[in-house]
């Protein structure tokens, strides 16, 4: 009898320029491609963009987003961010455009489109060729929530001058202003990024089949169950780098040291900290007497005399490094601390590792994330923002050292135990990103959209 041979689905994934927002939508690439679904990674790329998570992945392929009027990756305009955004909103839907037509020619048609908050532009370009269409959300369910529940007015939220205020919304615990104010929700309506999130998020449910969230079950539960009412909502997290991957230079160093002893410090990839900050936790870690690991930045360390480095380094037997793999430095047994500013990506990552948190929030959706690590999950304490060297010493020692300090570890290493559950075959997020792919693999069979 003939047999008919299968057709492999092909997902094209379409990011931001962000290191933080390509990171998770590559890593969501990596596990489709591990279950047979051709994927192709797209991005305006940018100098300083790194994409090695991916080489070497079977069925993984990077193809920059190119042509037309668009920027070449070393162009000095992408380094302003509201001009990137301006222009690939400008430039990026005819490029866009004409990769998906290049993969269809090549033999490669595109059976479905996944784009990443902030590209508004990708979900229309891809509806207009009659494309089914998906977005990652890389952000916590509970801020996707928050956004949803704002737009479609399903929740009274406070003034801003309402000094008292709050906002409850069905699976989350009540937030008050200070939690809220920092949020897109709450800036001018001129704001682009503002309306980025009006755009991705006002008509969701008519752009997308799925609404792919970087969370896990167990973490979320309550909230994924009240949202999914609205939203199909289906968790795929947490998005972690490979197994195989090393901590770079940092792991001799981390083997050295003794178990859960040293503090990592990192503040991602875009926050950056004033010279008299950076100095005062320079001094804080000197003065906490622990083995450390810094990740400073080039233009955060410039900010810092070389004396007080020196000193800060021999003091505190640390290291500083520009750039380290947060994650698989978390992963490792001598790391006993994070200190960070309660991105999603690092807050995912340290939950994964099951390390204790000193939260130090700054803007978007930090302080929500950090009102979650201290108050909901129970796995660390709040440092004062600005930092100072005094409370962000005393609130490393009571991490590490405190009554509570057994405590904090005991549920960070729970929430370890249930994120790899969640990523283990037959977990919950394994069996979200097969629901996915077995839609999508329908989809390449029927030939349709």
């Amino acid at each position: 009898m003939p047999t008919t041979t299968p057709v492999q689905p092909h997902v094209l994934l379409v990011a931001t320029p962000f290191q933080s927002h390509v990171n998770p939508l590559m890593r969501l690439g990596r596990r489709l491609a591990a279950k047979g679904v051709l994927v192709t990674f797209t991005t305006a790329l940018r100098a300083g963009i790194r994409l090695d998570e991916v080489s070497g992945v079977d069925g993984f392929r990077v193809e920059r987003l190119r042509g037309g009027d668009l920027w070449e990756p070393d162009d000095p305009r992408f380094v302003d961010a509201n001009d990137m955004a301006r222009h690939l909103s400008a430039a990026g839907p005819a490029a866009l455009e004409a990769l998906i037509r290049r993969e269809a020619a090549a033999g490669r048609p595109v059976t479905c489109v996944v784009a990443n908050a902030f590209v508004p532009w990708a979900l229309p370009v891809a509806a207009d060729m009659g494309l089914p269409r998906a977005m990652l959300w890389i952000q916590s369910c509970a801020l996707l929530s928050v956004y949803y529940h704002y737009l479609h007015a399903l929740a009274p939220f406070p003034d801003t001058d309402d000094a008292t205020g709050s906002v409850a919304i069905p699976g989350l615990p009540d937030l008050a202003i200070d939690e809220l104010r920092p949020l897109l929700i709450y800036t001018s309506s001129q704001d682009m990024w503002r309306q980025m999130v009006v755009t991705d998020l006002g008509s969701v449910r008519e752009k997308v089949s799925w609404v792919l969230v970087n969370t896990f079950d167990a973490l979320e539960h309550e909230t994924i169950a009240a949202l999914g009412e609205h939203v199909p909502v289906i968790p795929v997290g947490p998005l972690l780098e490979p197994e195989t991957a090393e901590a770079d230079g940092c792991t001799a160093w981390l083997d050295a040291q003794p178990p859960r002893s040293v503090v990592l410090v990192a503040f991602g990839s875009l926050v950056k900290t004033g010279d008299e900050e950076t100095a005062e936790i320079a001094e804080a870690l000197a003065g906490a007497d622990r083995p450390f690991l810094w990740v400073l930045r080039d233009e955060n360390r410039a900010l810092l005399s070389k004396d007080t480095l020196a000193a800060a380094t021999s003091r505190g037997r640390g290291k500083v490094v520009p750039w380290c793999r947060q994650a698989r430095v978390l992963a490792h047994g001598a790391v006993g601390c994070f200190v960070t500013h309660c991105g999603w990506n690092s807050t995912a990552e340290a939950l994964a590792a099951g390390v204790p948190i000193v939260a130090c929030p700054r803007w978007s959706d930090q302080r929500i994330n950090a009102k979650f690590l201290v108050d909901v999950y129970r796995v660390g304490v709040r440092s004062p923002t600005p930092v100072t060297r005094e409370s962000l010493r005393l609130s490393i020692d009571e991490v590490m050292a405190g009554p509570e300090a057994e405590g904090f570890g005991l549920r960070a290493a729970s929430l370890k135990k249930r994120a790899r559950a969640a990523l283990a075959d037959g977990g919950s997020s394994d069996n979200g990103v097969q629901a996915f792919v077995d839609q999508i693999s329908e989809l390449a069979r029927s030939g349709g959209g």
